[in-house]
């Protein structure tokens, strides 16, 4: 089994291009997910249940910041959190970026320790850490926005849509193309 250090080692190791994009994309999406909170308000995700209209991006955003780790490092992962949750007070609510800012903290970090754990099972690495991150950024954002978890189901469900796509996108990639998550250069 290959270890996480062989895996997550140097970003010299890493594929520029495709983690530069994948950084840019996860700021872009808490920025995106913070600003549909404040402008679009609540949204269906399926069987009768609502959910803050960031939903969908943060699905993505957990995945994006596990391709972030991967091609260009931990700290380049931290420090992009750090910048999104900044920029975020300036096109959101305060009441949403403070909320966002600390959930993103609590769930980012969750899903950076699950993801470096299981990291040489990319998919399994994604799919696990997103869920553990899912779970406790919705948890942390409707008590800190709302006051309130009665959108919970429907948080949970609409970023789960995200990560399991993320997850069998993955998987089925690593079927036919290999193992290397990334193969552009």
């Amino acid at each position: 089994m290959t270890s996480v250090a062989a895996d997550t080692s140097t970003a010299t190791t890493r594929r520029p291009f495709v983690g530069m994009a994948a950084l840019f994309a996860y700021l872009a999406s808490i920025l995106a997910a913070n600003w549909a909170i404040t402008y679009i308000g609540i949204v269906p995700v399926g069987f009768g249940l609502l959910a803050p209209a960031g939903v969908y991006a943060v699905g993505v955003t957990l995945t994006l910041r596990d391709l972030v780790q991967w091609s260009l490092g931990k700290r380049a992962a931290l420090a992009a959190l750090t910048v999104a949750a900044v920029l975020s007070y300036f096109i959101a609510d305060p009441t949403v970026a403070t909320a966002s800012a600390a959930a993103f903290l609590v769930s980012e970090l969750i899903d950076f320790v699950v993801f470096t754990w299981l990291a040489p099972r990319w998919a399994t690495a994604v799919f696990v850490g997103g869920l553990a991150g899912l779970i406790a950024d919705s948890v942390l954002f409707l008590l800190i926005a709302f006051g309130s978890l009665s959108f919970l189901p429907g948080q949970v469900l609409g970023k789960l849509y995200g990560v399991l796509t993320a997850a069998i996108v993955i998987a089925v990639r690593r079927k036919w193309l290999g193992a290397n998550p990334v193969r552009l250069q």
